[in-house]
């Protein structure tokens, strides 16, 4: 991609089927399936539509994610967002009228944690579940 400090922007009206590599921070605001990994900012445009597996540092959500979404850091769903798969982030931030379909997992990584074990400021706690069992019961509704 291109070398400037900006953010690269993948617009509506573009379709990519395959893997997605970027280094900084990517806007993605079309279709995408596949997967993207990156060790960078990922947002997703309010327009996009995203069937993959994603593997980022850290991501904000405006649009439809279906598929599992691994963060070092932090995720936001923002309230018209929709994410229909597993979730996995340090930080986990999900606004009223979001829709969030599947499991999640705080992970004890950068989560800060109070004297009594409990987690601060409205942290998740994680779903302690084994991989993706049967057993495990989803996350569903909006918030």
């Amino acid at each position: 991609m291109a070398e400037h400090s900006g953010k690269d922007v993948l617009s509506s009206d573009v379709e990519i089927k395959g893997s997605i590599k970027f280094q900084k921070e990517l806007l993605i605001d079309g279709k995408v399936e596949g997967e993207i990994h990156s060790e960078g900012v990922l947002t997703i445009g309010e327009n996009a539509d995203i069937r993959a597996e994603i593997k980022t540092k850290s991501i904000t959500v405006y649009g439809k994610v279906h598929g599992n979404i691994t963060v070092a850091e932090r995720c936001e769903l923002k309230s018209k967002s929709t994410l229909q798969g597993d979730l996995k982030a340090a930080r986990l931030v999900i606004e009223e009228g979001a829709t969030f379909i599947g499991k999640s997992e705080v992970t004890s990584g950068k989560m800060p944690v109070a004297s009594n074990g409990s987690p601060n400021r409205g942290d998740i706690p994680s779903s302690r579940s084994e991989d993706s069992s049967s057993t495990a019961k989803p996350l569903v509704g909006r918030v």
